[in-house]
């Protein structure tokens, strides 16, 4: 009998995220007006220490809409790191910025200082920290190369929910910062987003843009463009519970990443994630892996071959600055980033989903052992 196929991700809903949509249905409230909005906007924020949060419907717009508010000149540059989602370039873009890409440190996949420093010219404008995968962005000397130069700072905070920096909450850094609610992340509503800032102004402009831009005094005249981009009561109700249980998330997630290192730790041929470093122990949004240089074959058909054993695999992001699209837009093209072109190569994660099981995980490791014994 063939062994059940193990998806990448499957979350956990076992705590009051039936009781609270159920009173959602209940009441009437479903729409974006509900009580639990204000809730998890609530939740979110005091998690990172915020005193604004501003819900929206996906992390992507999340970070569309805190790039507009910000204000910067069109033509201004700022500085991304190349290893990390479209969105975080697409948001720039559409705001009329340059992105301008640098390369991650080869071991906990994240941009560096060095990197950021390097990219620096007079026409920067603000720095995009975004923390990749399970381990923050080393921020202090990041943070002070802004101060110097006078530089805004959104921080994509997708990935980090229960994560710290040197015992400070991610997420709680910088002008702005985000958070995506996909389900594959440790607090999920199915699809939303949230903007957190500790600028009552900003704030103000940010509750405005989600929500077209209508005006307490006549609301269907409008003196801005804004986005139809509301979370509904029902999704803030999954939010809720899912913000409860959140400590708990943080333990499980730790515990699968122990798990894989100790069925993996004979495994010369890849590079697992990085534990710990000086300023925060691994969340294990995800377990990576990147396959060294004496395997012969690439990522992708390492997926191929689990995905033959009944294994969910998931690859790396593609670098920012080998994207046809920007390319196409004479965006990054004179850029290389040797880390990044690796990683995204030969890197990808197993099966990292909160409902994963013990089994489970020992089968996913034991299968990459066997494609690559």
């Amino acid at each position: 009998m063939t062994a059940p196929f193990i998806p990448v991700n499957t979350p956990l809903l076992d705590g009051n995220e039936a009781d609270y949509l159920a009173e959602c249905i209940r009441t009437g409230w479903i729409s974006s007006e509900g009580p639990f909005i204000e809730r998890f906007e609530q939740a979110m924020a005091a998690t990172a220490g915020r005193r604004h949060g501003i819900a929206v419907t996906n992390g992507s717009v999340a970070l569309d809409i805190a790039v507009h508010a910000l204000g910067l000149d069109e033509g201004s540059e700022v500085i991304i790191p190349t290893f990390t989602i479209i969105s975080c370039a697409a948001a720039l873009v559409r705001a009329g910025l340059v992105p301008v890409g640098v390369d991650c440190d080869a071991a906990t996949w994240n941009m560096t200082a060095e990197g950021v420093e390097a990219a620096i010219t007079p026409r920067t404008r603000a720095i995009m920290l975004v923390h990749i995968y399970g381990l923050p962005v080393d921020l202090d000397p990041i943070l002070a190369l802004a101060r110097k130069h006078d530089l805004k700072v959104i921080e994509d905070a997708a990935e980090m929910h229960g994560q710290t920096y040197r015992g400070a909450p991610c997420g709680g850094f910088g002008d702005v910062s985000t958070f995506s609610f996909y389900p594959n992340k440790h607090v999920t509503t199915g699809e939303g987003g949230m903007i957190l800032t500790d600028d009552d102004a900003l704030a103000d402009r940010l509750q405005g843009y989600r929500n077209l831009c209508f005006q307490p005094q006549q609301r269907f005249v409008h003196e801005e463009l804004g986005w139809n981009a509301r979370m509904t009561n029902l999704q803030a109700a999954l939010g809720v519970a899912q913000v409860e249980r959140l400590p708990r998330t943080v333990e499980i997630k730790r515990r699968i990443g122990r798990l894989y290192d100790e069925h993996l730790a004979g495994l010369n041929r890849i590079r697992r994630p990085v534990a710990r470093t000086g300023y925060a122990d691994n969340i294990y949004w995800v377990y990576g892996v990147v396959l060294n240089d004496e395997v012969p074959f690439d990522a992708k058909e390492a997926m191929r071959r689990l995905g033959e054993k009944g294994i969910g695999t998931r690859p790396f992001f593609w670098c920012m600055h080998e994207q046809p699209v920007l390319r196409r837009m004479g965006l990054m093209r004179d850029e290389s980033h040797p880390n990044a072109e690796y990683i995204a190569r030969r890197g990808f994660y197993l099966p990292s989903g909160l409902a994963l099981t013990d089994d489970e995980i020992a089968r996913s490791a034991a299968a990459l052992k066997e494609i690559l014994a």
